[in-house]
């Protein structure tokens, strides 16, 4: 068992928007390909200030975030942004750590892709096979 990491794509759901509304062509929406980390322990997804820029996310707030090295510190808090993998999405905020290293791909990204953290064999596989459920609360 070990850390592994699964190829993502990121994209801003502000682009998205206004490319469905017809004010900007489709082939304009900022998106990127990254490998990201599965981590259960993170509340969501984080991810580092390059990345930030790159799909021309805006900081909407600050929160206080504790990191894996046990420092508390405020970081920000993007506006939502796409994750795509493989046929599952799911759009949230981001937690941008300024010079972090690794995407996060945290707990309330797994979930609302009805997805589980496989370590064995170090994958991500749906909870309920490949068919996703949509959960209702």
């Amino acid at each position: 068992m070990g850390t592994f990491m699964e190829e993502i794509t990121l994209a801003n759901v502000r682009d998205i928007g206004n490319a469905r509304e017809g004010l900007i062509p489709a082939a304009k929406i900022r998106a990127i390909k990254v490998e990201a980390l599965p981590d259960t322990g993170a509340w969501t997804l984080i991810i580092n200030e390059e990345s930030r820029q790159k799909l021309g996310l805006a900081i909407v707030k600050t929160v206080k975030s504790t990191i894996a090295d046990g420092s508390t510190t405020d970081y920000g808090l993007t506006e939502p942004v796409e994750i795509r993998w493989k046929d599952r999405d799911i759009s949230l905020q981001a937690v941008v750590i300024p010079n972090g290293t690794a995407i996060l791909l945290g707990a309330l990204a797994l979930e609302g892709m009805d997805l589980y953290v496989d370590p064995v064999n170090q994958r991500l596989a749906g909870v309920h096979g490949d068919q996703r459920v949509h959960l209702v609360l």
